[in-house]
């Protein structure tokens, strides 16, 4: 443990895979700001801190089983000529799910679906949440650790990358989620996104790799122009407050 903590090589490891944890997480904070939404405040901060503990608790079991996880990569049976292996089916799976989830939700924001009802439609509202949450955490934490295997050697490296990511994720999806809740046409936005990350899982499964760099550029680039929306639209209802 000492040798890495004065080693130059594995502090660049760890900031870079680190860099690349947050990254990647960027598709579960914006899953999870959506998904509890349609809850109750105070469910709601349960439900990020449920999901959230999940991911660390997925990545570090991953981690800690990486012989079993390449062993994911192997093809399982062949279709069309491609192999696919469970690692791909988990993808394709997980996509499907979160395309279907973001189809669901934008039908309910267009039929102007409140999601209100008795105390124990919330209580079964929260549990399928945390089902939900489940669901996507698996796909995630199984396309960041194997995408982050072979940037560092050391276990430790890599549970410290996950952890401090975890830590960030955490920290930024209370003010993300309330963002999101507070503005429809950034929760519609980040709908979309949904799509089109579940569309990349899909077509990562059937082997067609869409680079991530496009896919965050185009998230980064809609949420600045939404974001100066959102800034424009504030400025208007104060020049058009009556002055006291």
């Amino acid at each position: 443990m000492m040798h890495l903590l004065t080693s130059p090589e594995a502090w660049a490891a760890l900031l870079t895979l680190t860099s690349l944890e947050i990254v990647l997480g960027i598709d579960n904070v914006i899953f999870l700001s959506v998904i509890v939404s349609r809850i109750p405040e105070k469910q709601a901060h349960r439900a990020r801190q449920i999901g959230l503990a999940l991911a660390l608790v997925f990545r570090i079991i991953l981690l800690s089983l990486l012989v079993w996880l390449i062993g994911l990569t192997a093809p399982v049976f062949s279709f069309a000529g491609y192999g696919f292996s469970w690692r791909d089916l988990i993808l394709i799976g997980g996509g499907l799910f979160l395309i279907a989830k973001a189809t669901h939700e934008i039908h309910g924001e267009v039929e102007a679906d409140d999601g209100e009802g008795d105390e124990k439609s919330a209580g079964n509202a929260f549990f399928w949440v945390i089902v939900q949450i489940v669901i996507i955490d698996i796909v995630f934490s199984l396309d960041s650790i194997i995408t982050a295997i072979g940037m560092a050697q050391d276990i430790e490296i890599m549970i410290a990358a996950v952890v401090i990511a975890c830590l960030i994720m955490y920290i930024s999806s209370g003010p993300v989620s309330r963002f999101v809740a507070e503005h429809p046409t950034t929760k519609m936005l980040a709908l979309a996104f949904l799509v089109l990350i579940g569309v990349a899982l899909v077509a990562d499964g059937f082997q067609f790799h869409i680079p991530r760099g496009y896919i965050y550029f185009a998230i980064a680039f809609s949420a600045a122009v939404e974001f100066f929306n959102v800034l424009a639209k504030r400025n208007r209802r104060k020049a058009g407050a009556p002055s006291v």
